[in-house]
């Protein structure tokens, strides 16, 4: 059986984007002239100019959270949950991010997106000498975003993906500088969460059995 999971985040600390651009320089521009012109590019975003946080980022959040926790499955001996969320989790839209604008949430267009300075390595490489300022768009605290996972993997049960998810949420986090990967951004909290079974469509199927079309039921 596979089911969906409709899942309401919110941010406990800021989360940050760092979308790999390769926007080309300008004849002689220096670094400093090409990160000012470029830093938006660093921002995920669709055919609107909405951000949206990559479905990538939430499916790899709760695996590492799996793997990382290690919980063997009951019966199964010292058989754990990982293999099974690394495999049999999909998010397949990027969810748009949504922040706090007085007593409502709002999207945010990629031309109003603010911005933070950091001293990161010049290569890219974590401790490998030479640190320069970069610009990355920043966004507050308290962010909010609904993402639809689908469970494939009918081992997975509603508690066992809740209680992965929150600890993802708490030790792997998303997004640049996450927590996994020795920063303090991208965590979240649950919400609320809707899970219910769901049913592949089958209208376009076409399904051909020694040389017969059969309809698809």
């Amino acid at each position: 059986m596979t089911y969906t999971a409709k899942v309401d985040l919110i941010g406990v600390s800021p989360y940050t984007q760092s979308f790999q651009h390769n926007t080309p320089k300008l004849p002689k521009e220096l670094a400093d002239a090409y990160e000012e012109r470029t830093w938006r590019n660093k921002v995920h975003r669709n055919d609107e100019g909405l951000v949206v946080m990559p479905a990538m980022g939430f499916k790899n959040a709760i695996a590492e959270a799996a793997k990382y926790l290690s919980i063997q499955i009951p019966g199964k001996g010292k058989s754990t949950y990982t293999k099974h969320f690394e495999s049999g989790i999909l998010v397949q839209e990027d969810p748009i991010i949504y922040l706090r604008d007085g007593n409502d949430y709002k999207p945010i267009h990629v031309d109003n997106v603010p911005r933070m300075a950091m001293n990161v390595p010049s290569d890219g490489v974590s401790g490998s000498g030479k640190r320069v300022q970069k610009f990355f768009p920043v966004f507050a605290m308290g962010w909010k975003a609904t993402v639809n996972y689908l469970v494939m993997d009918d081992v997975i049960s509603h508690e066992v993906f809740l209680d992965t998810l929150v600890q993802a949420g708490q030790l792997i986090g998303i997004g640049s500088f996450r927590v996994r990967n020795k920063g303090t951004f991208g965590r979240f909290r649950v919400a609320g969460m809707e899970w219910n079974e769901y049913e592949a469509k089958k209208d376009n199927i076409r399904l051909v059995i020694n040389g017969k079309e059969v309809k698809v039921a």
